[in-house]
């Protein structure tokens, strides 16, 4: 885990030096906000708008070398560019551009991940948006898991929320709500019982 906050450093010292906004997500913000595990990806969100993305991609491929060899079109077509450090480690860089994207990158957080190594995280609220929308098994788990560490009454549910509902309807899966309620109310309901 060491190497890859390390190569996440990396990653950010150049963002920086392009000044872009962005933040990590996923894994790394999972290690920070819910539990500690195992992965080999760096997970960023890189805020490019509509209309710019090629430059970003272009700029992003003379710096990293990339995991497809079709990788510029693939991400200017889903959205995502799939690069790799040095030793092997995944770079997954979400090209955002969405309002709600635009304001997980405005929100996040420098956290010191380690002693002298602060990375540009994602809040602990947006990590459940971004968990549950995605909503597979292991994301289900990781809002488990933040829900419980972070503790209910310390995030703001107005927020979760009121982004989460929109981007479900958005993606038709409206289930995806009352899903984390039922888990948040289960975690309570555990909680409860241990006292």
């Amino acid at each position: 885990m060491i190497d890859l906050i390390h190569e996440a450093f990396d990653v950010q010292s150049f963002f920086r030096s392009q000044n872009w906004r962005f933040c990590f997500i996923g894994g790394l913000a999972v290690q920070v906000w819910a539990e500690a595990r195992v992965t080999r990806y760096i997970d960023v969100t890189l805020f490019t708008g509509f209309g710019g993305e090629e430059k970003f991609v272009e700029t992003l491929l003379e710096r990293f070398p990339s995991r497809r060899p079709d990788a510029a079109a693939f991400a200017l077509r889903n959205r995502v560019l799939l690069l790799q450090k040095s030793r092997g480690t995944g770079i997954e860089i979400a090209l955002a551009a969405m309002p709600f994207e635009e304001s997980v990158v405005g929100r996040a957080m420098d956290v010191e991940v380690l002693p002298g190594y602060i990375l540009r995280l994602c809040t602990p609220e947006d990590l459940i948006v971004l968990k549950a929308f995605a909503s597979r098994s292991q994301d289900w788990h990781d809002v488990k898991m933040t829900i419980v560490r972070q503790g209910d009454d310390r995030l703001d549910w107005n927020h979760i929320l009121g982004h989460l509902k929109p981007l479900a309807e958005l993606k038709e899966e409206p289930e995806i709500v009352p899903q984390l309620e039922r888990l948040r109310g289960d975690i309570q309901k555990q909680l409860d019982q241990r006292e």
